[in-house]
């Protein structure tokens, strides 16, 4: 076993093993969320007053905004998070510096780590988990019941549509000449193929690529998430980027405006976010 796993693995039983983790009887009265999908569904099961610092993802619901931010996930500082007094800090697993949880676990703050839900089924699993750890089971299964309610809904929906519009999106807009878009792989890909389209993205991840890969890829439909829509000012000013302008996209002005956070995890609002998605991309 090399270093990096044995400290990683290391890391893994002092958070979870040394500070009583998997018990209830931890105080959950300050919590500090290093996850947007945790953040979205602690608030929809009325924990948004146990919160007292997010992580720069967790921007939803807009509640989320005005609490204190320990910075970006994969670049955090456990003095920042140590600051806010927490009884309790939870993640995903994804966090960096390697050696920001055992500074938080080294002054006895208890860290807890749930397992990354990257499915509408894993999902479900982790509202019902937070639930009966929060004693919110009932108001867990009113969101699960929701959600696949409206999942239903966005399902017969698309299929009411008999083509399949291809659909490419661009993260970040332009950057020293490249696009950041989403791959064909993940959530935003699922959420796509759930709305009745086809990943466009000549890519498989989250990745740059030039104008003229985007020019290749002849997306019907382009949509364009929050930063770099606004940064461009509007649908007129993001055309006139290099690559866009000769897309099927561009000539037929369906370039989309949609929030980043809406695409990038599940949660309780995903069956209402690939209605919406279905919605732009056959209209």
């Amino acid at each position: 076993m090399n270093k990096t796993i044995l400290y990683i693995s290391l890391l893994f039983l002092i958070s979870c093993n040394s500070n009583g983790i998997g018990s209830n009887k931890l105080n959950k009265d300050r919590i500090v969320c290093v996850s947007k999908q945790l953040t979205e569904i602690l608030f929809a099961l009325h924990q948004g007053n146990k919160i007292v610092g997010v992580d720069l993802s967790s921007n939803y619901p807009p509640e989320a905004k005005k609490l204190t931010s320990v910075g970006y996930h994969r670049h955090l500082s456990a003095e920042g998070i140590i600051s806010l007094d927490p009884t309790l800090v939870i993640h995903q697993g994804d966090v960096a510096p390697n050696d920001v949880i055992a500074k938080i676990v080294g002054v006895g703050i208890p860290v807890k780590v749930y397992p990354p839900a990257n499915t509408i089924d894993s999902t479900e699993q982790l509202i019902r988990e937070l639930g009966k750890e929060f004693s919110e089971d009932t108001a867990a299964t009113r969101i699960v019941n929701k959600m696949k309610t409206d999942l239903l809904r966005a399902d017969s929906f698309s299929k009411t549509f008999k083509t399949k519009p291809r659909v490419l999106i661009i993260h970040f807009g332009q950057q020293m000449n490249q696009y950041f878009v989403m791959g064909t792989r993940g959530t935003a890909d699922e959420m796509i193929k759930r709305a009745g389209g086809i990943n466009a993205a000549d890519t498989s991840s989250f990745r740059t690529l030039s104008p003229e890969a985007i020019l290749r890829s002849q997306p019907d439909i382009i949509l364009a998430t929050d930063f770099g829509y606004d940064r461009m000012g509007g649908k007129e000013k993001f055309i006139e980027l290099p690559g866009l302008a000769l897309t099927p996209a561009a000539k037929n002005g369906k370039i989309f405006r949609i929030e980043e956070h809406d695409l990038v995890y599940f949660g309780p609002r995903s069956g209402e976010n690939i209605m919406k998605i279905a919605i732009l991309i056959h209209q």
